[in-house]
């Protein structure tokens, strides 16, 4: 099964910048659907970005016009660049990917302090 690693968590200010990276372990990169998920405390787990093998993107309201997913497919890495941080977007945000079955994970925190 596919290994995702995330890194780039970091606490910071509102109005920060941040990159998150998730490594992904496999020959096959370029045949998986890959996305960004976030869980903050008593909340269900949300979608934040997601991108699919050719050029479709989507992106969850809250996010929209400040994050940008995308994939480096000579690293096998997807990022998430994320602008104009705000205290809402707290939470753990969780790496995915689908070829067939789905794979997570286990998360990176992002703190943003107002």
């Amino acid at each position: 099964q596919v290994q995702l690693v995330e890194s780039g968590g970091a606490s910071v200010q509102a109005g920060a910048s941040l990159r998150l990276s998730c490594a992904v372990s496999t020959d096959e990169f370029n045949n998986y659907n890959l996305g960004w998920y976030r869980q903050a405390p008593g909340n269900e787990r949300e979608l934040v970005a997601f991108m699919d093998t050719g050029t479709y993107t989507t992106y969850g309201n809250s996010v929209k016009g400040r994050f940008t997913i995308s994939r480096d497919s000579a690293k096998h890495i997807v990022y998430l660049q994320m602008n104009n941080l705000k205290p809402e977007d707290t939470a753990v945000y969780y790496c995915y990917a689908r070829f067939g079955r789905e794979s997570w994970g286990r998360g990176t925190q992002v703190t943003v302090a107002s």
